[in-house]
């Protein structure tokens, strides 16, 4: 499949042509309508509904990614605790990375229809937003709105790609995407792109990423929970 160079550098985080500003945030422009139904939806059974992080560039997906790579921020397991990488090899530290943190090119987040939302209601002022599975789960103070979501995000063109644990990606209850624009893009997302986007990155641990990214690919890009019926 050959893709532009334009629509490359927007699935890749590369470009922000394809976004529009929206509520201090960059979103696709073709799904703020579906996203302000939602809210509005959501605001009329008593959430407030926030964007906690929507789009985020190639560079700083790749900061956080050679942050974490080298040990200067923590890299967590699925019990939420820090995971010691020193001793491993550099395409197991990808992979624990890759738990909750994406490969820079490969990120959800580049496309602009994927964004982490959180209700604003429910906590403080200066409440500091964690983005953790027990903020989403019950006796968190986001598991109300988690709930309705599972029922209504569908008719609003919305699902989320990391509700189950399918041994990629740890689930994401926070993180929703555009079922329609998501699904578009992220056919053009191939191997052959993703590669030749990191093959021209400064990202540490390049040599092991480029060598087993087939794996890497099928395990954390492509394998994500499928959407649910839309209304």
């Amino acid at each position: 499949m050959t893709v532009n160079k334009e629509l490359t550098q927007c699935i890749t985080g590369q470009s922000d042509a394809h976004l529009v500003a929206i509520q201090n945030h960059y979103l696709h422009a073709n799904i703020v309508n579906d996203f302000i139904a939602l809210q509005t939806a959501a605001t009329s059974a008593g959430f407030d509904l926030c964007i906690a992080s929507s789009f985020r560039d190639f560079t700083r997906q790749s900061a956080i990614w050679n942050a974490k790579f080298s040990a200067k921020r923590p890299v967590l397991n699925k019990a939420q605790e820090i995971v010691d990488i020193s001793s491993l090899s550099d395409i197991d530290k990808c992979i624990a990375i890759m738990l909750y943190s994406a490969l820079p090119g490969a990120s959800r987040h580049h496309l602009g229809t994927d964004l982490d939302i959180y209700d604003r209601g429910a906590v403080s002022n200066d409440y500091v937003l964690q983005l953790s599975p027990d903020e989403y789960q019950q006796g968190g103070p986001f598991a109300k709105l988690s709930q309705w979501l599972d029922t209504h995000l569908a008719e609003f063109g919305f699902y989320r790609p990391y509700q189950h644990d399918l041994g990629g990606v740890a689930p994401e209850l926070w993180h929703i995407s555009h079922i329609a624009q998501s699904t578009q893009l992220i056919r053009h997302l191939t191997p052959e792109v993703l590669h030749d986007c990191i093959k021209h990155s400064d990202l540490l641990g390049k040599d092991a990423i480029l060598t087993h990214l087939p794996a890497l690919y099928e395990r954390f890009v492509i394998n994500v929970s499928p959407p649910a019926k839309q209304f």
